[in-house]
Parts: structure tokens; C-alpha cells; sequence
């Protein structure tokens, strides 16, 4: 299997299981207890606290553990909004489902709560104008720091600029570790962070509160995460994104060179073997990611993106076109729309995405299989 989907998860570092091991076995004890085996967890997990927040430009008292990206996200919407703190939320048009569903069971609720979906241009990107209408105080504001499907890095300080009074949320799932985040730097209120995008475990992720605001518990039961975050804390998991952020914080660099080595030649080689192409990845290597180059097709009318994919599968080649599959019908990407794409381009899309494993022969081999496939779709 050539495995090109890595913005849905990443394979687990050797070195991150070796961490998270003694956490599993002989350090098993409840971080809560206070006996020995208690206390040398709650260690462990303050001192990854402590590293976490210096890589992200945070106090650790402003960093809790969650079980990851969707949590963090809902915990952000929601404890703001249902605690009263402020009156309006406005998330972008190209947002997770992990931001979107929970903004659409707000505005749902009726409980006075308006919700704002800003646009994006056509390249995706989230305009400062759009947001400058909503700095208030009783506004929160959630714009990702970069899109998991098409790798836009979006312009954090010029829309926090936008915004100064508002509260500012960023999903920066996509981003930590690859890309720099200093969430003091940018003014952020709120950030979060997962570490299974990093070469860490699954059902392990953080979420960056400003020191200062009144974050109410979004669910209760015990006293862990200083009460803003019930549930018994699992040091292997955290002891394993710990050293999966060490990892790709020092090794951001010659990462994402190596990274961008393979996403360029796939850029070149796509240009050569595939017609009637559109990249929806912006083309400027400092306005996207380095390991994610979406595509999408100008006859999608006449093509089936589920058999895309199907096809490339049973090739194996592994990739995504990072929409969502609802009752076995693959629906178009939510975020290819936003961008004024037509349904059918938006539905046959493809997402690749590489890591810092991914080597220059696999690229080859994928998109010579997508020729294939194409060219014998379009003869049909």
C-alpha cells in the first residue's frame, strides 16, 4: 500500500510507542492517587504539559488535555456560547465538521446564539473585511489555521487584526508540528491541537485556553485538568504526544523540505499526465502546506469520485478526497464549495496528502495509477 492520506492520521513513530510503553505496563497508576505510582504519573503529565505549551508560545496552565481535535473544537463553541460569555459565534465556510456541526447545534438551540458562516475567494482563503463587521466582545470567532483538505494557510494576524475585541479560536490540527504556532504571537484566545497528525497516538489532543477567561467545564465528574476537563488523564497517550510534538518541532525544517520535495514533483508530474486539472491547493509554497496537493477535475461531470478512489484502493494507493461519506454516498467537499467549485468537481476531488516517510518513487507510482485510471474512465 502506498499511503498518501496523511492529513487523515499518520502512521505512530517507533520512538513515540517506546515512550508511551512503561505508561502502559509498570506506570499504570491513576495520576489522581497519592501514592508513589499516582505521583510519578501526575509528574509525567506536567512535565509534557509544561513542553507542549513552550512549543506552542503558552503557559502550561493554559494548555489541557483532551482526547483530541473534536473535542477541543466543541469544547471551545460550546462553553462560550451555552455559558453566556458571548452572543455570537462566526466560523468560516471551509471549517472541520468538528467546528461546523457544533456551530450548526448552536444556532439550532435558539438560545439567542447567532451564527455566522463567513465566506471564503475562490482560493480559500477567509478575507480580513469579513471578519472586521464582527469585533465585538460577545464575539467568538473560529478560523482554522490551515485547511485539512486543501492546505490553505490562512492569514491569522491580518483577521486577528480584523478582530481585535473578539475571542479567537483557531483549529490548529493540521499545522502543529509542520508549520510554526506561537499562540501568544498571534493573539489567540483559544487553539487546538491533536497528536495523531504528528506521527502520535490516536484519541489524544490539547486544547489552549488564554490565561484570564472564564472557561466553564464542558463535562464534569472529577477535579482533573484544573476542573475545566473531567475524566481520568492516560499517561501513555500523553507521554506518546509529548514526544511526537519534540519530534516534529525539531525536525519542522528538514521535514517539511523533505516534504515539499515529493508534493512538488507530484505538482509536475500531475501537469504532465493528467488534462483538464485544477489544483484547489494554492500554488504558493508559503500560503499552503507542505504535504497536501488537492485536485479536481474539469470534466467532473463525466467522471465518478467514489470510483476514483475505489479504483486507486484496489491499486493500492491510498488517498482521500476529504469529504464526507454519509450512507455510503460520497457527498461533495463542503470546503471545495465554499470555494465556488461546482458540485460535481467538488465531489470528484482528490486529496493527496504525504509525511515525512513518504519517498519520491511512491509519488511516481500514484499518480501513474491515477493516469490509468482517467484515461480508461474517460474512454468509457
Amino acid at each position: 500500500m502506498i499511503y498518501l492520506d496523511n492529513s487523515a492520521t499518520t502512521r505512530l513513530d517507533d520512538h513515540v510507542l517506546e515512550a508511551m510503553l512503561p505508561w502502559l505496563r509498570e506506570d499504570f497508576g491513576n495520576a489522581s492517587s497519592v501514592y508513589s505510582m499516582g505521583r510519578k504519573a501526575r509528574v509525567a503529565i506536567e512535565d509534557a504539559r509544561e513542553e507542549l505549551a513552550h512549543l506552542i508560545g503558552a503557559h502550561p496552565a493554559e494548555l489541557i488535555f483532551t482526547s483530541g481535535g473534536t473535542e477541543s473544537n466543541n469544547a471551545v463553541l460550546k462553553s462560550m456560547c451555552q455559558a453566556g460569555a458571548v452572543k455570537q459565534l462566526a466560523v468560516s465556510g471551509i471549517e472541520h465538521h468538528a467546528v461546523l456541526h457544533p456551530a450548526q447545534e448552536l444556532a439550532r438551540e435558539g438560545k439567542g446564539i447567532g451564527v455566522h458562516i463567513l465566506p471564503v475567494n475562490e482560493h480559500g482563503f477567509v478575507e480580513s473585511w469579513e471578519v472586521q463587521p464582527l469585533n465585538s466582545a460577545q464575539t467568538l470567532i473560529s478560523i482554522m489555521h490551515a485547511n485539512n483538505e486543501t492546505g490553505a494557510i490562512q492569514p491569522l494576524t491580518e483577521l486577528r487584526a480584523a478582530a481585535p475585541d473578539a475571542y479567537f479560536h483557531t483549529d490548529a490540527v493540521q499545522t502543529f508540528g509542520k508549520i510554526p504556532l506561537d499562540c501568544t504571537a498571534l493573539g489567540l484566545d483559544f487553539a487546538t491541537l491533536s497528536a495523531h497528525k504528528i506521527h502520535g497516538p490516536k484519541g489524544i489532543g490539547a486544547l489552549f485556553i488564554r490565561k484570564g477567561i472564564d472557561f466553564k467545564a464542558h463535562q464534569h465528574g472529577g477535579a482533573q485538568e484544573r476542573n475545566r476537563r473531567a475524566g481520568t488523564e492516560s499517561p501513555a497517550l500523553i507521554a506518546g504526544f509529548q514526544a511526537a510534538a519534540r519530534a516534529a518541532c525539531k525536525e519542522m525544517d528538514t521535514r517539511a523540505a523533505q516534504m515539499l520535495v515529493c508534493t512538488q514533483l507530484l505538482r509536475e508530474l500531475l501537469l504532465e499526465n493528467v488534462p483538464l486539472l485544477r489544483f484547489n491547493t494554492p500554488l504558493d509554497e508559503h500560503s499552503a502546506l507542505p504535504n497536501i496537493v488537492n485536485i479536481s477535475f474539469l470534466d467532473a461531470e463525466k467522471l465518478d469520485g467514489e470510483a476514483i478512489l475505489q479504483a486507486m484502493d484496489m491499486r493500492g494507493i491510498a488517498v482521500s478526497n476529504g469529504s464526507a461519506c454519509v450512507s455510503g454516498s460520497l457527498q461533495p467537499s463542503h470546503v471545495l464549495v465554499a470555494m465556488s467549485r461546482a458540485d460535481a468537481e467538488a465531489k470528484a476531488a482528490v486529496r493527496f496528502s504525504v509525511s515525512k516517510d513518504t519517498r519520491t518513487e511512491e509519488i511516481r507510482g500514484a499518480v501513474e495509477v491515477l493516469r490509468v485510471i482517467l484515461q480508461e474512465m474517460r474512454e468509457e
